[in-house]
């Protein structure tokens, strides 16, 4: 991968970098082995996914089985595993690429994300040299499924509070578990799985083989979407592991468990973009062929509002998922692979964007799951057939706002690790705090008219005004604000709006260079006008909280200076309307 960031921000510390300093990677910058990969996934989804499609949601194991090694033929299951263990070892990036493009069968998206995400990546990034030379060859050919085992009935998304338990045998040469683990994605198919139990109170990874005495596994579950994949409970009763089956050493369970889903919910993010693009195509379709009072509902302008806006939030997602990833392969390739530590420096490098993974996951999915309601009204009654795109689609996205941590727990994740950096003074956030009085006094209040300079003005206006109220919120709760979930959810969205429209103006304005692409700038204006309306509200529902604890009145009055100055006069009426005719008259999601 070329290096394209000059300069880029990691870890949250967007909010304190000024937009004209960042560079970002996006889709426009994929390369020519990028773009190759796209299109063999996509031809490969049309091909061989969608015209079996109805056989693969009926729930037919055998034929999800043999797709997946008809993948490994295309060494699209050996992505992340290096070519010594008979895999292909490409950048993070082509595991965006391939997540995206799988989108006409989420069941069997899912069972090939596990299956290269955190069915095996605990393996690769863990194992022994001795447990990848067993298994890592039968994962990237497909005659090893691999399933992942962490959820518990009394703990989902409180990984941590597991009650599995792994005690040492006496002769030492076993672990014996028990303990039951749920939702279990490709539990029914899987011959390996990772599974973490508490050993001496210390959460412990371990690798669990189908087959072994003592463990089993549960009769499918009825689910609400997402039929064609499998999901199971696994049972421990005095289950024995062989000593040598511990994943690295006892009590790391939580930092396998924690670096394995960073990249699982950026990649679900991936597929939920993938799925927003395909409603698009399928509503530009529709909406130009239906009738109604004597026209096509196309020319509604309520249906043009409808089409543009889910067009919007789509290209956001886009531009923050590859700007995520980009800066994620960026910091990967500054590690030389001859370091004896390349594996621990390459998670410590994900690690530092664990916010923006989980930025990419509420967004994307929430977007995703947005996209298709939107989508379904469109359609009006037809789209509550099963027969047309809209139904299935509502039932199988459902679950991308519950898995791989809710959006909740993520929205939690976001402020969590920004309050640590500002707590332990990682980023200087305090002095950015300090600099505001100085920033609305000094010359960049001066708009120049330059392209989308108002938007960058509005934009650095908003992170002072994020800063201001998060500083606020913090000097009041001090620690226990993470107790304070309504008012973490609206930083947290805060939060994830500036990260969007900044990677969107950006990227917007790198096409607008390239090709004179005035609908990505349209795009640009109405999010970043509509960000700061969201920041107006979410700031005076806090700022109503927090005087009832000690707020002070001249804090609020300087909060609402910083919001005046952030606000635009963005005619997104027209605006829409220009992006749903270009939308239209392409017939598909064109960027």
């Amino acid at each position: 991968m070329n290096n394209v960031h000059q300069k880029y921000s990691q870890g949250g510390d967007f909010v304190i970098s000024p937009i004209s300093e960042l560079d970002i990677f996006t889709r426009e910058d994929f390369s020519e082995e990028h773009k190759e990969i796209y299109n063999m996934v996509m031809d490969f989804d049309k091909d061989r996914v969608l015209t079996q499609k109805k056989e693969i949601e009926s729930y037919n194991p055998e034929l999800s089985k043999k797709l997946l090694d008809e993948m490994a033929e295309l060494g699209l299951l050996g992505i992340d595993i290096p070519e010594e263990f008979g895999g292909i070892d490409l950048d993070k990036i082509t595991s965006a690429i391939v997540a995206e493009a799988l989108v006409y069968s989420p069941s069997f998206a899912v069972t090939w994300a596990v299956q290269t995400g955190i069915g095996s990546l605990p393996l690769i990034w863990f194992g022994t040299q001795s447990q990848k030379e067993r298994f890592l060859p039968k994962i990237a050919s497909g005659e090893i499924i691999c399933a992942y085992g962490l959820s518990e009935p009394s703990s989902g998304s409180d990984a941590m509070g597991a009650k599995t338990t792994a005690t040492l045998s006496e002769d030492g040469k076993s672990y014996i578990l028990n303990g039951e683990k749920v939702f279990i994605t490709n539990g029914g198919w899987a011959s390996l799985f990772t599974v973490f139990a508490q050993l001496d109170g210390k959460l412990t990874g371990f690798l669990v083989e189908s087959g072994t005495e003592g463990f089993s596994i549960g009769a499918e579950e009825k689910k609400l979407g997402m039929k064609g994949s499998s999901t199971v409970a696994l049972n421990f009763q005095n289950a024995k592991i062989p000593a040598e089956n511990i994943l690295s050493t006892p009590g790391k369970g939580s930092e396998i468990a924690f670096s394995s889903l960073d990249m699982g919910r950026f990649k679900l993010g991936c597929s939920c973009l993938g799925g927003s693009k395909m409603v698009i195509n399928r509503v530009a379709e529709y909406a130009q062929e239906r009738k109604a009072f004597g026209t096509s509902i196309s020319n509604f302008d309520a249906i043009i509002k409808k089409v543009a806006d889910m067009t919007v939030h789509t290209f956001t997602s886009d531009s923050m998922i590859y700007r995520t990833i980009g800066s994620i392969q960026a910091e990967i390739d500054s590690i030389e692979k001859s370091d004896e530590n390349y594996l621990k420096k390459m998670i410590g490098a994900m690690e530092k964007f664990a916010i923006e993974t989980s930025m990419v996951k509420v967004y994307a999915s929430d977007t995703s799951q947005w996209v298709i309601d939107e989508g379904l009204q469109i359609f009006g009654g037809y789209g509550f057939l099963e027969e047309y795109p809209l139904a299935p689609a509502f039932r199988d996205n459902r679950i991308n706002q519950i898995w791989e941590g809710t959006n909740e727990i993520n929205r939690t994740v976001i402020i969590g690790f920004f309050m640590k950096k500002a707590l332990t003074e990682e980023m200087p956030i305090y002095d950015a705090i300090q600099d505001i009085e100085d920033f609305l006094k000094s010359n960049d209040l001066n708009s120049k008219d330059e392209l989308l300079d108002k938007e960058c003005f509005s934009l650095e206006m908003t992170k002072k005004g994020f800063l201001y109220l998060f500083n606020e919120a913090l000097s009041v709760f001090q620690q226990d604000l993470q107790h304070e979930q309504q008012i973490t959810e609206l930083l947290a969205d805060i939060m994830t709006n500036i990260y969007n429209v900044e990677s969107t103006i950006i990227r917007a304005k790198k096409m607008y260079a390239k090709s004179q692409n005035i609908q990505a700038i349209n795009i640009a204006k109405i999010l970043t006008s509509e960000m700061v309306d969201h920041l107006t509200l979410s700031s005076k529902n806090i700022c109503n909280y927090l005087k009832g604890h000690e707020m002070k009145d001249d804090s609020e009055k300087f909060l609402n200076e910083i919001i005046s100055k952030a606000q635009l006069d963005t005619n997104t009426i027209d605006l829409k309307r220009n992006i749903a005719k270009h939308i239209f008259k392409e017939g598909k999601y064109p960027f």
